[in-house]
Parts: structure tokens; sequence; C-alpha cells
């Protein structure tokens, strides 16, 4: 990923240095655990363990020879050990490496991510709550609707917010899984109980079952996750973009000092981060569908998802992080405007009221169908003549047979919108029960 879109923290974790010292941790482990078996001498894991190193830029120097980045890589630490060296990497195969130091590797970025989540739990509720008795209009189709809550849109975020940590906590399970079973995962030349004490030294649980590989759907099911994750960040991010503009501007993106907004007009104030996010999505879900092709491989493994994996799990990873750190602060410095919101709730003239008036009309025994006729004859006529709703309705005819004004009035009353919005809060956890 290229360092505009990269946190220094994220972007370590993907690096060569950090990838090798895994598969180190990796092989040390497998070396623990053999001893502990009595497979290797005490006196050379005790070499081992005090000298087993290596050089990135080394490793890379002998891979243009090998053409093998693991053979590279022990022949490195071979030099660094010297004879008691023959017992690393002892009955396994390239796979268990590579695939159980790509799990610690998963679970260290996940480990970054989760807490930006409840980050974003946190900014979130603290605007539901903020903006919980803001009226505002509710839009179906980009069209006004009815009244609601302003804060109920971060409540919504917030909710789902929870349900994606939930999500990405159940891919972590799946994909912290070791494997130590050799070439094709048979345990032919290496004991399973091997690979159960090295999981331990490393955190993980032993798979299942694997051929030469860990199998695939775990890594998929991470990148799909990682995927609809983003496509809540970008739910947000579109809804603020359409809140921002000139037409709407009911919230927008802070405007820091010394920012500008365009080259050529200077009057510009963009919502660049909620684009940037909404583009960045794309990335997101792109790299999922790369994760679910890599689950079809041939017999116990060909190597067609290396090469995709070494891009898409730092890409999307580095990206998610990325864009959690942007929407955080997106989400905590948003300037709400709520005169603009006051005012675009009674931009019809009341016709948002035109569903009430159709249930008290049934209610004193006006037909649906008569009710839909009356009701919409003269929401077009305060559509088309930009007058009160409420006055046409009062000089009906065919609706004073059914309401008086007093009725009429009532109708026009903004106090139902928000009388259930404390019960949505409470089933959420924003408010206590």
């Amino acid at each position: 990923m290229i360092d505009r879109y990269s946190r220094p923290e994220m972007k370590h974790i993907w690096s060569q240095q950090n990838k090798y010292q895994c598969w180190l941790d990796v092989e040390l482990a497998a070396c623990k655990a053999m001893n502990k078996l009595g497979i290797i001498p005490d006196n050379d894991l005790k070499v081992i363990l005090e000298k087993a190193n290596f050089d990135a830029d080394r490793v890379d120097e002998i891979e243009l020879t090998t053409k093998h980045d693991v053979i590279a890589f022990l022949t490195n630490v071979a030099e660094y050990v010297g004879e008691p060296s023959r017992w690393i990497h002892y009955g396994m195969t390239s796979s268990d490496v590579l695939d159980t130091a790509l799990a610690l590797q998963m679970k260290q970025a996940v480990d970054l991510i989760i807490p930006q989540l409840d980050q974003l739990c946190l900014a979130l509720e603290k605007k539901a709550l903020e903006y919980k008795d803001l009226l505002s209009i509710g839009r179906s189709h980009g069209i006004h609707a009815e009244p609601t809550s302003f804060g109920l849109k971060f409540a919504l975020w917030y909710d789902e917010t929870k349900r994606n940590i939930g999500r990405l906590k159940n891919a972590l399970k799946s994909i912290s899984v070791g494997q130590f079973s050799g070439a094709v995962g048979n345990y032919a030349h290496i004991s399973p109980k091997i690979e159960e004490i090295a999981c331990e030294y490393l955190k993980l649980q032993p798979v299942n079952i694997a051929t030469q590989v860990i199998q695939r759907d775990r890594h998929s099911e991470l990148l799909t996750t990682i995927a609809i994750i983003g496509t809540t960040l970008e739910k947000i991010a579109v809804e603020i973009r359409h809140c921002q503009r000139t037409e709407v501007l009911e919230m927008e993106e802070s405007f820091s000092k010394g920012q500008k907004g365009s080259s050529a007009m200077p009057h510009k104030k963009n919502p660049i981060t909620s684009e940037q996010i909404s583009g960045l999505a794309r990335v997101l879900r792109a790299n999922s569908m790369a994760a679910m092709e890599n689950n079809a491989l041939w017999h116990e493994r060909d190597i067609s998802h290396s090469s995709v994996e070494r891009i898409i799990l730092p890409d999307s990873t580095i990206l998610l992080h990325y864009m959690l750190y942007k929407m955080i602060d997106l989400i905590n410095n948003i300037v709400v405007y709520p005169e603009n919101v006051e005012r675009n709730l009674n931009l019809t003239n009341g016709l948002v009221f035109s569903q009430v008036l159709l249930l008290k009309l049934a209610e004193r025994g006006c037909s649906r169908e008569d009710s839909y006729v009356i009701i919409q004859r003269n929401a077009m006529r305060c559509w088309k003549e930009k007058v009160s709703f409420q006055s046409l309705l009062e000089q009906d005819n065919e609706v004073l047979n059914y309401l008086s004004k007093d009725d009429i009035n009532d109708v026009f009353s903004y106090d139902r919108y928000l009388k259930n919005i404390d019960f949505i809060y409470k089933r959420i956890g924003l408010i206590e029960a």
C-alpha cells in the first residue's frame, strides 16, 4: 500500500522485517516443542535460541539465487546458528512456516483494528446522544419522508459498528490457527504433539485439518469482514456527502485553518474525507472477491493464492486501519447546523404530515382510497403553489366532513416523532433501560 494511506504501526506489521521475525518465531516455537518431546538436545536448543537471527537484506540476497524465500531465510538463519541449525525446520514444509506466520501477522493487524472500531463507537455514541432530540427530516429515495431524530443517524451507525466488532472478533478466531503438519498435512514426519505445543507457544490454536496449507476460507472470512466494515464506513460517508451539499447543509466535515477546497474556486469546502472513504471501500470489496477466489486450490496445494495474498492482506488491513483513523476524526469533528436541519424540516410547508392525516381520516371513517385522493390533491396544490398544507386542509370541505380544525391542528404536531426515540436508544444500549 502506498504511504499516503498507511499508518506506521500497521505498515510495520507487513514489513519484511516483521514478516521474517514471525517466520523465526514459528521456527523457534517448533524447536522448543521438539526439545520438550526429546527430539532436539538441550545444548542444541540453547545454541539455537541464543544465536538464531536473520538479516532481511541478506535473506533477499540469497533468494536471488535460490528463487525460494523460505530456503533463503533458513540459509541465512543457519549462518548465525551453525551446526545445530540442522534441527530448524525439521520435519516441516514451507507452508507450515508461511501460513502459521501469516496467522501471527493477521492477528497483529486485527489487534490494531479492533481498538479503532471501539473508538469509532465512542465517537458515534457521543453524537447520537448529542443530537437525540434534534428533529430533522427523514428521507427515502432522497425525497422528504417524515420527521425523525437527527441523532438516529449516528445511533444506526453505532449499532452497525458494534455488529462489525463482533464479526471481526469471529474472523480473528478463524484465522488464529497454526499448522505443523508437513508436506501434505498428514504428520508423516512430524508429530501432532509438536503442533499442539508450538501453537501454544505462539498463542494460536492447532488447525483441525489442513492439506499443505491452512484452508483459505478462513482468510476470505477476514477479508469479507473487512469489506463489510468498509461498507459501513462508506454508508456514513455517503450520508455526510449528501448532508454537506449546498442545498442541504445539515452537517459538513470540519475545515481546518489554512485548508483549501479548490485550486480554481476559493469558496469551496468539499467533503474530501468522505469521498476518499467511499473510494477506498471499493478496494476493500474488490480484495474480498480475490480472497474468495483463493479458496479453490489444486489438490493438496498450489501457490495461486500466494501472490494474491501478498497484496490483498496488507492492503486491506492497512486501508481499513487508515479509513477508521480518518472516520474517527471526521465524526469527532463533524459540524452540524441545527438551523438548517430545521429549515429543511419545514421546506415542504407541512407535507411531511400526510401519513398522520391519512391515518386520522381512516380513524374517522373515511376509506383509505378516498383519504388518499383527498390528501394527494391538497398535497400537489401545496407543492405547486408553495402554500401551507395545513391551511389548505382547513379550507377543504371533504376534510372538514371528518375532522375539526382542532383535529387538523393536532395532526401538525412534531411530538409523535420523538416519543419512541428513547426506546430505540435503550434497545441498542445507548441509554440505560
